[in-house]
């Protein structure tokens, strides 16, 4: 039986949240092997002078243990 972990990274993005949830999939996959799932926890966007400059995603990523 495989045993899972999870981690939990918070990401961001100027482009939107689609893109900030690539970039945390992106970092941990560069020292993180077997990644299954990503759960997104929580949204959120940085706002100047009235328009949204920054997304962010606080993500929790679910990989198998070898």
């Amino acid at each position: 039986m495989p045993i899972v972990k999870v981690i939990e990274v918070i990401a961001s993005s100027e482009k939107g949240i689609d893109d900030a949830i690539h970039n945390a999939v992106a970092e941990a996959s560069k020292t993180v092997r077997n990644i299954d799932s990503v759960y997104v926890q929580d949204i959120k966007a940085h706002v100047k002078d009235g328009k949204v400059t920054t997304f962010g995603c606080v993500c929790k990523i679910s990989f198998r243990i070898d």
